[in-house]
Protein backbone atom coordinates (compact mmCIF):
# COMPACT_ATOMS: atom_id res chain seq x y z
CA UNK A 1 0.00 0.00 0.00
CA UNK A 2 1.49 3.61 -0.92
CA UNK A 3 0.29 6.52 1.15
CA UNK A 4 0.66 10.28 -0.16
CA UNK A 5 1.10 12.08 3.16
CA UNK A 6 0.20 15.93 3.38
CA UNK A 7 1.01 17.51 6.45
CA UNK A 8 -0.39 21.39 6.34
CA UNK A 9 -0.13 23.97 9.01
CA UNK A 10 -3.29 26.47 8.72
CA UNK A 11 -3.69 29.67 10.30
CA UNK A 12 -6.18 30.34 12.82
CA UNK A 13 -7.89 33.04 10.39
CA UNK A 14 -8.93 30.21 7.55
CA UNK A 15 -9.20 27.40 9.85
CA UNK A 16 -13.12 26.89 9.74
CA UNK A 17 -13.51 27.90 5.75
CA UNK A 18 -10.13 25.65 4.91
CA UNK A 19 -11.31 22.55 6.46
CA UNK A 20 -14.91 22.84 5.24
CA UNK A 21 -13.30 23.27 1.97
CA UNK A 22 -10.97 20.38 2.01
CA UNK A 23 -13.52 18.13 3.31
CA UNK A 24 -16.14 19.59 0.81
CA UNK A 25 -14.01 20.27 -2.38
CA UNK A 26 -10.38 19.43 -2.35
CA UNK A 27 -10.19 16.02 -0.95
CA UNK A 28 -13.45 15.15 -3.62
CA UNK A 29 -11.18 16.38 -6.52
CA UNK A 30 -8.01 13.86 -5.36
CA UNK A 31 -10.43 11.13 -5.09
CA UNK A 32 -11.92 11.60 -8.08
CA UNK A 33 -9.35 10.76 -9.99
CA UNK A 34 -10.01 7.47 -9.40
CA UNK A 35 -6.42 6.64 -8.96
CA UNK A 36 -7.01 6.64 -4.70
CA UNK A 37 -8.45 3.81 -3.15
CA UNK A 38 -9.28 5.46 0.49
CA UNK A 39 -8.63 8.78 2.48
CA UNK A 40 -7.89 9.71 5.72
CA UNK A 41 -8.27 12.92 7.66
CA UNK A 42 -5.92 13.67 10.82
CA UNK A 43 -5.23 16.45 13.70
CA UNK A 44 -1.90 16.10 14.62
CA UNK A 45 -1.89 16.88 18.84
CA UNK A 46 1.35 17.94 21.12
CA UNK A 47 2.00 20.82 18.60
CA UNK A 48 2.72 24.07 19.12
CA UNK A 49 -0.91 25.88 18.02
CA UNK A 50 -0.10 29.54 18.58
CA UNK A 51 -0.02 30.07 14.92
CA UNK A 52 -2.66 27.14 13.57
CA UNK A 53 -3.04 23.86 14.53
CA UNK A 54 -1.70 21.12 12.24
CA UNK A 55 -3.85 18.67 9.40
CA UNK A 56 -2.84 15.32 7.83
CA UNK A 57 -4.64 13.92 4.98
CA UNK A 58 -3.57 10.89 3.39
CA UNK A 59 -4.35 9.18 0.46
CA UNK A 60 -3.65 5.47 0.24
CA UNK A 61 -3.06 3.65 -3.61
CA UNK A 62 -2.38 0.08 -4.53
CA UNK A 63 1.07 0.78 -5.97
CA UNK A 64 3.28 3.45 -7.13
CA UNK A 65 1.92 3.46 -10.91
CA UNK A 66 -1.52 5.25 -10.09
CA UNK A 67 0.76 7.67 -7.56
CA UNK A 68 2.69 8.99 -10.00
CA UNK A 69 -0.08 9.10 -12.55
CA UNK A 70 -1.30 11.04 -9.79
CA UNK A 71 1.62 13.83 -9.73
CA UNK A 72 1.88 13.97 -13.50
CA UNK A 73 -1.34 14.56 -14.32
CA UNK A 74 -3.44 16.17 -11.50
CA UNK A 75 -0.60 17.17 -8.49
CA UNK A 76 0.18 20.49 -9.97
CA UNK A 77 -3.77 21.43 -10.56
CA UNK A 78 -4.52 20.84 -7.44
CA UNK A 79 -1.88 22.48 -5.91
CA UNK A 80 -2.14 25.18 -7.71
CA UNK A 81 -5.78 25.84 -6.69
CA UNK A 82 -4.33 25.32 -2.94
CA UNK A 83 -2.31 28.23 -3.29
CA UNK A 84 -4.62 30.55 -5.43
CA UNK A 85 -7.22 29.97 -2.71
CA UNK A 86 -5.44 30.12 0.29
CA UNK A 87 -2.02 32.27 -0.20
CA UNK A 88 0.35 31.97 2.85
CA UNK A 89 -2.92 30.79 4.88
CA UNK A 90 -1.18 27.60 4.87
CA UNK A 91 2.17 25.40 5.04
CA UNK A 92 2.20 22.06 3.20
CA UNK A 93 4.71 19.77 2.74
CA UNK A 94 4.28 16.48 1.10
CA UNK A 95 5.85 13.08 1.93
CA UNK A 96 5.28 9.38 0.68
CA UNK A 97 5.49 6.31 2.09
CA UNK A 98 5.19 2.44 2.00
CA UNK A 99 3.02 0.47 3.69
CA UNK A 100 5.82 -2.35 5.71
CA UNK A 101 3.58 -5.32 6.33
CA UNK A 102 4.80 -8.19 9.08
CA UNK A 103 7.10 -6.34 10.93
Amino acid sequence: MIVYNITCKVRWSILENWLLWQKEEHIVRHMETGLFDDWRFFRLLDQDEEEGPTYIIQYFTSDLHRYEQFMIGFAPGLQRASQDKWGEGFIAFRTLMESVEGL
